[in-house]
């Protein structure tokens, strides 16, 4: 099985020998003039590659069709091709609009209030893949306290097996018990390490995955399909594996997964600590506040009615700051607002409207007032003629007539959902204020989960079946706002009901229309704000990935962008790559992906960094003559190329200023790319970087870091043709201004400084470390 980047085991890609090799004879590459932007040969031909529109070549062959039969019929062909491409690009706009909002509200000066959060969230300690830091296990276990018995039993079963499964509902403190026990057995010192829920444990104990003394952890396992027996056999080779290497794993699984049958011998059933007895451990380590002892009584009786430990922490937390508060937040009139509401057996004339917004909150009121009459005439078609048979055109019913007069709908909010919502109005973001326009918000934020609860637990078939086809006309709406809320909503709603919302939304949106696909997308990354649910929506997207046809590859592609993307690093970068091996069509959307996922990271070094440095390794591990290298080396190029996702410039400009180790990886790709059949795009690239950097007080020695890193990998003659071709490329008038030929001539003096004439480009590269795809989260196929 090969190796990408970083050494992580991916889907098998078989090279093509065919294929052109994109270095060959490209020892020293031609002098020749800059032609335009997006100049090139079609993938396959002798010469240059395909023509390139943007950041990506369109996923179709542009070259020109030969006269005679058939040309009609491919003509036709490269039309839907063309129009393919098109929604492609569509979809990949509506996230990067996403992504500049998420930037804006997390980095930028926009204000909070109308903004999108939820996307690039803090995920809690050991959820996403990689160390855990020390400090993040500090503080889960602030005010930790043992629950008695499973916590001995589940450190009896540690220290002999090095191994334990903790089992039980997802709100029973399964999380911070995994830490405590590592914390137990391994000591203080040692730092702990998250493994991707979605690894094989069979690989785990193949592999070198197990370092001698370490502490692993796994949270909300999802692993293996394999039958019983098999895994029971992988599980005691693991086992094995722990205890000769003297490590540890904790792994976290509800008590209703398949799985727990072949872990049953390494399962302990886990519950929280009593709820008291953690409130008064929380109280002694908090500042004493004065407590009458009528209200002291109260406290406590609701404190002992709290089933997440959080929860208790919480209102301990509170009521070292206001006594007041903590009694009002455990009273939690929220939900006694929201059951009352439901009991009273709302008429569909108020549940219809309460249930909308629930899937369309603060979005322009005539936009949810155009949704509500959409929903309704569902409602009705439902009722006057059932269910339509699969298959058969969906007639919606017209409605009736209606009198002389109008509702006063409006109107009709300030008693139909009281306590519930009320109206607020505000712009779009980025737009002045005079432009507001009133929406319909709930009170609080928590009251929204709670409404979908309600509608989940109270209504059956004849309330969902026309919410599900609703919602499935809501997916293909262009507003992208409305879209946002429509995929908020359902992964509320995934909270209590997966199964349902993956079976009747989710699996037909992604292999749907643009929209409906980048909806999917949202929603999977809406679910990764949930602890338990982001291993889901993580399961859910690879197995997408393979096998599941083009539209659920592409979405796929799509929902790696964002807060999967960020939770699960490796596992994002691994089956970008796997995508790009596939056809043209998803591979220009994981292409785009991959160049998302690089411009979102553009605040975090640690990701931009590791972004680099697995593209750079995909070309370091290819061979000549194979398809995988034209890919690398494609993807490279089009990372150098991008831009910002706020602001002028490109990431590489804004990596180079503001990341010193990015120089390193940075003038690796360029290096590679100048050698290659990408090298013009690679020249202009680099030309944009330098007309970035140019007012930069910083730049000059950014741009020698580069020049350094770009010089230590090419022998003299290379060096000679590369400074050529920028110095013509600079004659551009894009170029032509004193400041870019400036930091201009400090990357060629870098290029013609003392070099090692022995290092020639056909040497070979540094092998790759051999890091292991499940300590960083990757998944063994």
């Amino acid at each position: 099985m090969p190796c990408s980047a970083l050494g992580t085991p991916v889907p098998e890609r078989l090279a093509d020998v065919n294929r052109p090799d994109p270095n060959e004879s490209l020892d020293v590459p031609p002098v020749t003039t800059m032609p335009p932007v997006g100049e090139v040969a079609a993938p396959g031909r002798t010469g240059n590659e395909t023509a390139d529109h943007g950041e990506d070549s369109p996923p179709y062959d542009s070259a020109v069709e030969s006269e005679g039969d058939g040309q009609g019929h491919l003509r036709a062909e490269r039309t839907d091709e063309h129009k393919e491409s098109e929604e492609d690009e569509k979809g990949y706009a509506d996230l990067r609009r996403v992504h500049q909002r998420v930037y804006n509200t997390f980095y930028g000066t926009v204000a909070a209030q109308g903004a999108v959060f939820g996307l690039g969230t803090a995920s809690p300690p050991g959820l996403a893949p990689g160390v855990v830091p020390t400090e993040a296990v500090d503080e889960a276990l602030r005010f930790y306290v043992c629950p008695q018995p499973c916590f001995d039993a589940a450190l009896d079963r540690l220290r002999s097996d090095a191994l334990v499964v903790l089992t039980g509902h997802e709100d029973c403190g399964r999380g911070a018990g995994a830490l405590a026990l590592l914390r137990r057995v391994a000591g203080d010192d040692v730092r702990l390490r998250s493994l991707s829920p979605a690894n094989a444990l069979a690989d785990l104990a193949a592999t070198s995955a197990i370092k001698e003394g370490q502490a692993y952890v796994i949270r909300d396992y999802v692993g293996e399909t394999n039958v019983e027996a098999v895994q029971a056999y992988h599980i005691g080779r693991l086992s094995e594996e722990l205890l000769h290497k003297g490590a540890y794993l904790v792994i976290t699984a509800d008590h209703t997964s398949l799985r727990r049958l072949a872990l049953k011998d390494h399962c302990v059933q886990w519950h929280a600590p009593d709820a008291v007895q953690v409130f008064q451990h929380c109280r002694e380590q908090l500042p004493q506040v004065e407590f009458d002892a009528e209200n002291e009584a109260e406290l406590l009786e609701r404190v002992a009615a709290q089933r997440r430990p959080a929860d208790v922490v919480a209102a301990a937390l509170a009521l070292s700051e206001s006594p007041g508060t903590a009694l009002e937040t455990l009273r939690d009139g929220d939900t006694k607002t929201v059951q009352e509401w439901f009991r009273a057996q709302p008429c569909a004339d108020d549940l219809l409207p309460l249930a909308a917004l629930a899937f369309l909150e603060g979005v322009p009121e005539r936009t949810f007032e155009k949704a509500c009459a959409l929903l309704l005439s569902h409602v009705r078609n439902w009722e006057l003629n059932g269910e339509t048979p699969v298959g058969d055109p969906e007639a919606v019913t017209v409605l009736p007539a209606r009198g002389s007069s109008f509702e006063q709908s409006r109107a009709r909010w300030k008693e139909r959902a009281v306590g519930l919502v009320h109206m607020e109005r505000r712009p779009e973001p980025g737009q002045d204020g005079c432009r507001g326009e009133r929406r319909l918000v709930f009170v609080s934020p928590r009251i929204r989960d709670l409404v979908i609860g309600e509608l989940h637990t109270l209504y059956g078939y004849e309330l969902w079946y026309p919410m599900r086809r609703w919602l499935d006309d809501l997916s293909r709406f262009d507003d992208l706002d409305a879209r946002m809320e429509v995929a908020r909503g359902t992964a509320m709603l995934a909270g209590y009901a997966l199964v349902e919302v993956e079976n009747h939304l989710l699996e037909t949106w992604a292999e749907g229309i643009t929209s409906q696909r980048v909806t999917a997308a949202l929603t999977l990354q809406f679910m990764c704000e949930v602890e338990h649910l982001a291993p889901q929506a993580l399961q859910l997207v690879i197995r997408w990935a393979d096998n599941s046809g083009q539209g659920r590859a592409i979405t796929t592609a799509m929902a790696m962008t964002g807060t999967l993307g960020s939770l699960y690093r490796l596992e994002a970068l691994n089956w970008c790559w796997f995508l790009i091996g596939r056809g043209e069509r998803i591979a220009f959307a994981a292409r785009r992906s991959m160049v998302l996922l690089l411009q979102s990271a553009e605040q975090e070094p640690e990701r931009a960094l590791l972004t680099l440095r697995y593209v750079r390794n995909l070309i370091a591990s290819s061979t000549q003559r194979s398809k995988d290298r034209l890919d690398a080396l494609r993807t490279a190029v089009q990372l150098l190329e991008a831009d910002r996702l706020e602001g002028s410039g490109s990431v590489a400009s804004a990596l180079l200023c503001h990341t010193a180790d990015s120089a390193h990886h940075l003038g690796a790709l360029w290096t590679e790319v100048l050698l290659s059949t990408f090298r013009r795009r690679a020249v202009r690239a680099l030309c944009r970087t330098l007309v970035h950097l140019r007012d930069d007080p910083d730049a000059t020695v950014a741009v020698r870091r580069l020049g350094e890193a770009m010089r230590d990998r090419t022998s003299d003659r290379q060096w000679s043709a590369l400074a050529h071709a920028l110095s013509s490329a600079l004659r551009d008038p894009d170029f032509a201004t004193p400041g870019t030929h400036q930091l201009a001539r400090v990357l060629i003096g870098s290029l013609r400084g003392p070099s090692r004439t022995d290092h020639v480009r056909s040497a070979s590269p540094p092998p790759s470390p051999k890091v292991s795809s499940s300590v960083l989260g990757g998944r063994s196929k």
